[in-house]
């Protein structure tokens, strides 16, 4: 799989400047870690340049930025903290894009543990069922959404265990000390064993959660921070983000 993705991303109409190599430093939603770990390797072996990364909820890294953090880019996992970087001049205006589109799934890594993911919530044959806390992530939101539009939210509450970000709310259901949870789709794609049983929600079920990218000050002048953003638009960039689940480019005007 790498290398016919490298081939496409060379392929694709990205190209190299010849620059001396440099390093772009993301501050990258939670549930993008997977997929922008892949991108990073295509991306390096192609440039030359390096990638480092943070991985956390949009919010905290939001508030991060605004205290200074050392980022280049912010890859959020919504739109409202793009844009609001972009208000408060603290990233490049006309760089924010939509890079990808996430998907919502209730998750539990137990096979067979429903059949019915409506029948499920409502019977609540489980102790725990964790989201990601709707303050701070974006998917978060998206599951206190889709709880309220089935008439749960109130209910569940006694049973709701919230992360910090989708990240911890992941690892909550991996450990089992939460028996299901609602999970970034990505995340049940790129799980290595067994995926045990998901239901992908349907996107009217809640907001769509468009993720946005902006270019931070601090990477105005950084050559490894220009291409990575023009490296997102690629062909081989779309086809890595596409694979983890999420849709891209025209497939975010649906």
């Amino acid at each position: 799989m790498f290398r016919t993705l490298g081939l496409a991303l060379c392929l694709s109409g990205f190209t190299i400047t010849g620059a001396v190599a440099g390093e772009v430093s993301l501050g990258a939603a939670a549930n993008f870690t997977d997929t922008a770990r892949e991108l990073a390797q295509h991306f390096e072996a192609v440039t030359g340049h390096t990638v480092s990364a943070s991985f956390g909820s949009t919010g905290k890294l939001y508030a991060q930025i605004r205290n200074g953090a050392p980022f280049d880019v912010f890859m959020a996992a919504d739109v409202r903290r793009p844009a609001l970087i972009e208000q408060e001049q603290a990233g490049i205006s006309g760089t924010r894009f939509t890079y990808a589109r996430g998907k919502l799934a209730l998750w539990s890594p137990a096979a067979g543990a429903f059949e019915d993911a409506h029948s499920y919530l409502a019977s609540q044959p489980f102790a725990r069922l964790a989201i990601a806390n709707p303050k701070t992530a974006p998917y978060g939101l998206a599951a206190q959404q889709v709880l309220e539009h089935m008439g749960q939210w109130d209910v569940l509450q006694p049973k709701l265990v919230r992360g910090d970000s989708i990240a911890q709310t992941f690892q909550f259901v991996v450990s089992r000390n939460a028996q299901a949870g609602f999970v970034a789709l990505s995340q049940v794609r790129s799980w290595e064993d067994d995926k045990g049983t998901f239901w992908e929600v349907p996107q009217s079920y809640y907001h769509p959660i468009d993720q946005q990218v902006i270019l931070l000050n601090r990477g105005a002048g950084n050559e490894a921070a220009l291409a990575w953003m023009d490296f997102l638009k690629s062909d081989a960039a779309i086809a890595i983000i596409r694979s983890y689940g999420y849709d891209t480019g025209n497939d975010t005007t649906n």
